[in-house]
Order: structure tokens, then C-alpha cells, then sequence
């Protein structure tokens, strides 16, 4: 026999709101990218505009214009002025929206988040079917929006705030190092290490070539060619090389396979070198995670970082996959000898400092 639950009526209809509430911050989400790709914020910034002006100086449709200046008023992201009809955009949500590699900016994050959900019918199929999303099967805007996203955290954190913290490895930079960094991406943090750090000598790997070419043309860029070099390479195959430092900057719980990483990372470290390590702080208890912030991991989980592990034949550990707990086992597995974890405050990581 079936038994009839009792259904709250006061808690059904707070969660629709909750719902209509989600649902709404994902259309603010994706205006909120097009204003970003379109510059439109940036405009925002330097004066208010009604629609005819923005249109203007944008150089988009001023229909267009109309619409989305209503919609993010509506959202918050922008105040609006009836007599004038003026948008403006307010001062505290410049750093926010506007102001590209500073610290606050999230222009990069909503880059990245409209690129993730791209493959969305493959990802369909890989919940189906198992397996899943190859790093091939994403757009260009992805890679980008990761670079600019993180864009925040090397220029305003890895010299100032984390490198302090680890007096040793900031020693060896001043000095003259050999520096690998694993999963370079496009290359910003080997860039700003070369900036600062000119006595060393720096090299990137990462297996996706075409992150690989954008490194080199940025390198080129930032005038630092002569003391960075980019290889397209599956480290966790090996290191062709020892060196004093390496770096993985929110890679390990991508990889294939995590464990033979970090042990082609002992095995490519000097005798007395070091391996700097930023990772996702989570814990391995789910209940410990539930939340604003797991949500969204988990989310990111799904649509790229486990998705795309499991479509090489991957751990697929996920963004939440390596707790400090589970690094610090893997890292004593691989044959590192001590596990710091480095006592800076960050939104979403930790920062480890492995001995071999």
C-alpha cells in the first residue's frame, strides 16, 4: 500500500521561488557575458548612457541596446534614472565588471561559464553513455575566460601575497632557478614570474597545443621570449628534466590520472627543490560542501573538469576531487616528503608547499 506524505505547502512555494530565483541570476549571467564580450561595462564605467547613447559609442543596435540596459537594471547590476533615462554604472560594481585583471573582476568567469555549457548536447550523452566531453569539443572563449579569470590571482597574488609566504622558493627565484610550470594554460603566471624574477629561467607544458601556441604569442607579447619557452607535453609521461621549482596552478584534480602526475613531478624536482601547488579547497564529505560555493564547483565539475577527465579514460576526480586530505596521501604516495599548506586566505583554493 502507498502511503501519502504530507506535502508543506509554505515550503513548496518557497521553493519555487528559489528556483524562479536560480533560474533568473542564470538570464542575469548570460547578459552579464554580453556585456562583458561587448564592452559594453567598460563604456558603462567611463560615463551613464541612455540607449541611443550607448548604441553609439558601442557600436551595436540600439533596440538591442534598449533591452539589455532594462534587463541588467532589473538585475542590479546597473541603476537607472527615470528623468534622465540614464544607466549608470554603479562605482562598486566597476571592479567587478570592468576593470580587466584587477582583482575583483569576474568578466572572465562569466567568459568561461557561457563557453562550459557549449557541448551541452555531449554532455547529454556522456550522462547517458558514460565517458564524456573532450577539451576538443569547447571553444576558443573557454580558454580565454580561464585566462582571464585567473589573470586576477597572478597579478595581484602569486609575487605579493603567495611567494612571501614561501621564503624558500622565493629565495631560488631571486637567485636563478629552472622553472617548470605543469598545465600552463596560456602562460600568464610564467610571464609575471619572468617580469619579476629575471635571473630565472622558466618553461611551460601543457598537453592542449592550442593553449600552447597562445602561451608563446603572449610570451612574445610581454617581451619575455628569451626567458620563457612553451612544450606541448603529457607530463604525467615525465619530465624531460629536472628543476629547482615546479608549479601546478588548479591542475591535479583535472588530470587523467592524478597520482602518476604527482609522481612525475617528484621524479622531474631537484634535490631540495620545490613544488608549489594550488589546488580547490573542499572537503571529502559532502556535507561539508553543500552550498553556495559547492554548488557552483560541483556545477563547474560537471560540465568541464570531471567531464573531461572521464572522456580520456580519466580518474574523473572533479573539482572537489582533492581534498587536502587526499593530496597530502597521493604526495606521501609519490614520495614527497613533507606537505605544507601555505597560511593565505583565498575564496575558493589552498596553496601547498611540497618538499621532496
Amino acid at each position: 500500500m502507498t502511503v501519502q506524505q504530507s506535502i508543506d505547502q509554505a515550503k513548496t512555494e518557497a521553493f519555487v521561488g528559489k528556483v524562479l530565483t536560480d533560474a533568473t541570476s542564470a538570464v542575469a549571467t548570460v547578459m552579464a557575458s554580453i556585456g562583458d564580450r561587448l564592452g559594453l561595462f567598460k563604456h558603462l564605467a567611463e560615463a551613464p548612457a541612455t540607449s541611443v547613447e550607448l548604441a553609439k559609442r558601442a557600436h551595436i543596435d540600439e533596440r538591442y541596446a534598449r533591452e539589455w540596459l532594462s534587463e541588467m537594471a532589473s538585475a542590479g547590476y546597473l541603476a537607472y534614472g527615470p528623468t534622465s533615462q540614464r544607466f549608470t554604472l554603479p562605482p562598486e560594481h566597476v571592479p567587478v565588471l570592468a576593470e580587466e585583471g584587477g582583482p575583483f573582476f569576474l568578466g572572465g568567469a562569466h567568459q568561461m561559464l557561457m563557453a562550459e555549457i557549449g557541448p551541452f548536447n555531449q554532455l547529454l550523452q556522456a550522462f547517458r553513455q558514460g565517458g564524456g566531453v573532450p577539451m576538443e569539443a569547447y571553444g576558443p572563449d573557454l580558454w580565454e575566460g580561464m585566462a582571464r579569470f585567473s589573470a586576477g590571482l597572478f597579478e595581484h597574488q602569486l609575487v605579493p601575497v603567495w611567494l612571501p609566504a614561501m621564503p624558500q622558493v622565493q629565495t631560488k627565484l631571486e637567485h636563478g632557478a629552472l622553472v617548470a610550470d605543469v598545465g600552463c594554460g596560456q602562460g600568464r603566471a610564467l610571464i609575471k614570474l619572468a617580469q619579476n624574477y629575471p635571473q630565472s629561467r622558466y618553461v611551460g607544458y601543457d598537453s592542449f597545443a592550442p593553449a600552447v601556441a597562445t602561451a608563446r604569442a603572449n610570451t612574445e607579447a610581454a617581451g619575455v621570449a628569451e626567458r620563457v619557452r612553451f612544450e606541448c607535453l603529457d607530463v604525467s609521461e615525465g619530465l624531460p628534466q629536472q628543476y629547482d621549482i615546479i608549479t601546478t596552478f588548479d591542475v591535479v584534480h583535472d588530470a587523467v590520472s592524478p597520482l602518476r602526475l604527482l609522481r612525475a613531478i617528484r621524479q622531474g624536482l631537484r634535490s631540495g627543490g620545490r613544488y608549489v601547488c594550488l589546488e580547490v579547497n573542499g572537503s571529502q564529505k559532502l556535507e561539508e560542501n553543500v552550498g553556495l560555493t559547492g554548488s557552483l564547483l560541483y556545477g563547474t565539475s560537471v560540465v568541464y573538469c570531471l567531464t573531461t577527465s572521464l572522456a580520456s579514460h580519466g580518474e574523473g576526480l572533479g573539482t572537489l576531487g582533492l581534498p587536502e586530505t587526499r593530496l597530502r596521501a597521493w604526495c606521501i604516495e609519490a614520495r614527497f616528503s613533507e606537505v605544507r599548506r601555505v597560511p593565505i586566505e583565498l575564496p575558493f583554493n589552498n596553496l601547498y608547499e611540497v618538499t621532496p
